[in-house]
């Protein structure tokens, strides 16, 4: 029987010795993240169903848990648009698939070393670890992301890391070498060392570097009824890779059988320089006034605002637009938000005047993934307006 061995443990040496010995085993992992609230933990686990838990105490069985097959590597637990915990069943041939064809497209050559400071329970952060290992590459993993690690790791040698944006904006990005962000919405302006990438748990991680797909990973868009469309043309992305995942845990298979996946995120292949640009998910999409608005396309236009230090944008029921755009703004100084008017105008000169918010609400945080991506079901939703526009 091939275990699942659930890794409750802080990321360190303690962590990478740990998914060693269960592969040497034949066994697969999944890891977890040790701060999560014990009833998160539990959560995760039923439904997961591991067959063994190890912590720094030592290792324990499971009762009701379910083996893996053969040649099973992790399960990486995601929520998916729904929040219900689901579990994306990784092969050790996709996950070094994975690690090579990262490692290509990340400049990486015999004197780097990789720094894993995402979490491990996210593919953002395993993957790091992975690549690592499986490419011979040296690797630091620290236990969560803290801006003073990073910057030491880097003095004491670490040529690559892993972020999402919100860590990116913490931390001085020169002298790395590579920076892959991802997780969530890519700044429009950023450091020339980085590279956007584009991936999910379902794929493990970024297979499309800058817009074109890693060697081996294809892109296509496609229409509700899945007839590929033209360069140009506004459809849902799917993607077929060598890393896509052999199925959920429940052994529902998301991939079609002809080896495309449907992601749920809408997008276009540019005409000209053939690379792909993604414009958010297909739910997050506001209507108003029969214009099109994607949140993240607003998001990266208001990072730069005057006065705001952090922002996400959604959709609000309106009576006379169907819905509104609602700029939700952590100011750099509550005691001087910035105004509506203002932000208006900063998107109106960036992009069409129905994706000016109508509204602004101050907030003093964003609700977020542990990865650091926004979870719009979670914004302030009700009539609570700072400011309105007709």
């Amino acid at each position: 029987m091939r275990e699942l061995v659930a890794l409750l443990l802080p990321g360190g040496p303690g962590f990478v010795d740990a998914v060693r010995r269960a592969w040497d085993a034949g066994d697969a992992v999944l890891p977890l993240d040790p701060q999560a609230p014990p009833a998160h933990v539990e959560r995760l686990l039923d439904a997961l169903r591991p067959t063994v838990l190890e912590t720094e105490v030592g290792r324990e069985p499971r009762s009701g848990g379910e083996p893996v097959e053969d040649g099973d590597a992790v399960v990486i637990a995601t929520s998916g648009t729904t929040g219900e915990p689901k579990g994306a069943v990784h092969t050790h041939a996709g996950v070094e698939f994975a690690a090579y064809s990262t490692t290509l497209g990340s400049r990486v050559d015999p004197g780097s070393r990789w720094l894993a400071c995402l979490p491990l329970s996210h593919v953002g952060g395993f993957s790091v670890v992975t690549r690592a290992l499986l490419t011979g590459t040296d690797l630091e993993v620290h236990p969560r992301f803290d801006a003073t690690a990073v910057e030491a790791a880097r003095e004491a040698g670490a040529t690559h890391v892993s972020l999402v944006p919100t860590a990116l904006s913490r931390i001085d990005p020169s002298g790395w070498r590579t920076i892959l962000l991802g997780g969530s919405a890519i700044p429009a302006e950023r450091p020339a060392n980085t590279i956007a990438t584009y991936g999910m748990t379902e794929t493990f991680g970024g297979v499309v570097y800058e817009g074109q797909a890693l060697g081996g990973t294809f892109v296509r868009i496609t229409d509700a009824d899945g007839r590929e469309l033209r360069p140009g043309e506004v459809g849902t992305i799917e993607l077929r890779s060598p890393a896509l995942l052999r199925a959920y845990r429940d052994g529902a298979d998301p991939v079609g059988a002809d080896g495309w996946y449907r992601t749920g995120d809408v997008g276009f292949v540019d005409p000209v320089e053939h690379r792909l640009q993604v414009q958010g998910r297909a739910d997050d999409l506001i209507i108003t006034g029969g214009e099109k608005v994607w949140p993240v396309q607003v998001e990266q236009v208001l990072e730069g605002a005057p006065g705001v230090r952090e922002v996400a944008v959604a959709g609000v029921e309106d009576p006379e637009w169907g819905q509104r755009v609602v700029a939700f703004v952590v100011p750099q100084d509550p005691a001087e938000p910035p105004s509506l008017d203002r932000l208006r105008d900063v998107v109106k000169a960036a992009l069409p005047v129905a994706a000016a918010p109508k509204e602004l609400r101050l907030v003093d945080s964003l609700p977020r993934t542990g990865l650091g991506k926004i979870r719009r079901s979670s914004l302030p939703l009700g009539d609570t307006a700072h400011g309105r526009s007709n």
